[in-house]
């Protein structure tokens, strides 16, 4: 989850329980589909199901998969200058400037960046099922956050 390398002073932070659970939930999608798929021509329905629909069956598991693989890209790096937030199909780089704090507000899934105007920017990488693994990384970015704001 936390990688500090020394001579580049980079904070990378991954989600581990969502990573685990996607897969998870990505290898049941095509398990079922598949099974589904293969097994769709021998049920007697009373629809005639050919070849195409089986292939297009487990073409459907697989791209379910895939979405629930999506989950898995969230990754936060931060540095002296600012952090990198990745959520799901979306990255956004912000200066510490721009950041007001960092917070992990009670009964929040995950951690967010508050932001000037009452805004705020989710961090799904900092996931609340991560427990221990998500204080240390919200511990550290305050770090940084306050090393780079009390400049």
């Amino acid at each position: 989850m936390t990688v500090m390398t020394a001579e580049e002073q980079t904070l990378v932070i991954r989600p581990r329980r969502a990573m685990w659970m996607a897969g998870a939930c990505a290898l049941v999608l095509v398990a079922a589909f598949t099974t589904v798929g293969v097994l769709l021509r021998s049920s007697n329905t009373g629809a005639i199901f050919q070849t195409s629909d089986q292939v297009a069956m487990i073409g459907i598991g697989l791209l379910l998969g895939a979405g629930a693989m999506l989950f898995t890209t969230a990754r936060v790096r931060a540095d002296a200058e600012g952090i990198e937030v990745r959520n799901v199909l979306l990255t956004r780089r912000f200066s510490w400037d721009e950041v007001l704090s960092v917070s992990f507000p009670d009964g929040a899934s995950w951690a967010r960046l508050e932001l000037p105007e009452d805004e705020y920017y989710s961090v799904l990488a900092v996931q609340a099922v991560d427990r221990e693994r998500a204080v240390e990384a919200v511990r550290a970015l305050r770090r940084l956050h306050k090393a780079a704001t009390s400049r």
